[in-house]
């Protein structure tokens, strides 16, 4: 089968691979009918996140139909549509049965203590084959897939797999109540559906803070107020625009790729820090591989983290959704302790959300396909990761649909 594959910081290819096997009773075999590229692929070919393993097939995020299942698979079957969330979880053991599947005692094949088990990722969580490829093997599968209601197209459930839930999953950890004011920092895909979340929780306003014009247009359609950080200083806006209090909540969907303001009132400041941006960067991400355009690290892993601090009201709460790997030692902890702040995040528990998120999906609660704004045959991935690595404009989220 075609699979892409990672081969080396800044190298993937779409590569000719052995199909998945049933390796395991709980098993299932998936063909994928649309999988998708997240942010968090371009982590692993910036080198950004470390450790991952040469001939790994990425992605995790997916919708397709069960080929074949193991012996201890009994609620699924050939044929069935299903929704393969980016976490992999079995189901039974502590973590899986209190809601914190991304915890999942058995899923990581380093033991216990390794944490998230995610398809597509570094050593540390598997490594288990991704999703950008034709088939793929699902373990734990009878926890794992969640059945799509028939009514819910492809489209709309491939950001169901991974996108939408940590969304959600961000503004849930931030404490977001009715009535409250909350900043979303990133108006990637994930940003967005965090501005979406946000509301369906019954924040009163919602602030998105980028410098992408596309992405920024698109967070006002969701009915948040932009801050552009190359023309403003988000934290003095965020400040004035709420009496001095600053937000109730902050949601970070940016993580380590995070990018310094090249304009504006928050540059001058941006580059009195560029020292310490350069350490972050060589501690997080010593093996860089640049490619023109691509594959280019952000130049300020913790710019989101010091403005989320600074702008977010005392004893708020902040959420953190975006990458932090685990080479990432900043953080602004005395200016948190002072502020009396709660800090919260993590990786998302996809299971606890996906099914009630399809039922949204399913009833017409919220549109997430609107989210999907390039649709490309498997065979033109790397062209994708190629736009969608250098924030292209209309490059918000890429669905990937495998070639006839």
């Amino acid at each position: 089968m075609r699979a892409v594959v990672w081969h080396g910081v800044g190298d993937i290819r779409v590569d000719q691979v052995a199909d998945p096997k049933i390796r395991d009773p709980k098993d299932a075999i998936v063909r994928l009918t649309r999988s998708a590229i997240c942010g968090t692929d371009l982590h692993m070919v910036r080198g950004t996140m470390t450790g991952m393993v040469p001939g790994t097939i990425l992605g995790h995020e997916g919708v397709g139909i069960v080929q074949e299942v193991g012996s201890q698979v009994r609620n699924y079957k050939a044929g069935d549509r299903v929704l393969i969330p980016s976490t992999i979880a079995c189901g039974y053991c502590s973590y899986c049965r209190a809601g914190y599947n991304a915890q999942c005692d058995n899923a990581n094949p380093n033991g216990k203590n390794a944490g998230t088990a995610f398809f597509g990722g570094p050593k540390t969580t598997g490594p288990i084959d991704g999703l950008q490829a034709e088939y793929a093997r699902i373990p734990f599968a009878a926890s794992t897939l969640v059945a799509i209601p028939e009514e819910v197209s492809d489209e709309q459930a491939i950001p169901v797999s991974d996108i939408f839930p940590t969304g959600y999953f961000g503004a849930e950890e931030a404490e977001v109540r009715p009535g409250d004011t909350v900043a979303v920092f990133g108006c990637g895909p994930v940003g967005l559906f965090a501005i979406a979340s946000a509301g369906l929780l019954g924040a009163r306003r919602i602030f998105a803070i980028d410098h992408i014009p596309d992405r920024l247009d698109v967070a006002r359609s969701l009915g948040a107020e932009a801050i552009n950080f190359d023309q403003d200083h988000p934290v003095a806006v965020l400040k004035d625009l709420t009496g001095g209090v600053g937000p109730d909540r902050v949601i970070d969907v940016v993580g380590v790729d995070a990018l310094s303001p090249k304009s504006g009132p928050a540059a001058k400041e941006s580059k009195q820090m560029a020292d310490e941006f350069k350490r972050e960067s060589k501690e997080i991400s010593p093996k860089k591989k640049p490619d023109g355009d691509n594959w280019v690290p952000g130049d300020a892993p913790s710019q989101v983290l010091l403005w989320a601090v600074e702008s977010v009201a005392k004893a708020g709460t902040i959420s953190l959704v975006g990458v932090y790997p685990e080479t990432m030692k900043t953080y602004p902890l005395g200016m948190s302790m002072m502020k009396n702040l709660t800090v919260k995040g993590g990786n998302c528990n996809h299971l606890k959300y996906a099914a009630k998120l399809l039922e949204m999906v399913r009833a017409g609660v919220i549109r997430p396909e609107r989210i999907l704004t390039k649709h490309e045959p498997l065979t033109e991935v790397l062209d994708a990761y190629r736009h969608f690595d250098k924030r292209e404009a209309g490059w918000i989220k890429v669905e990937l649909r495998p070639a006839a």
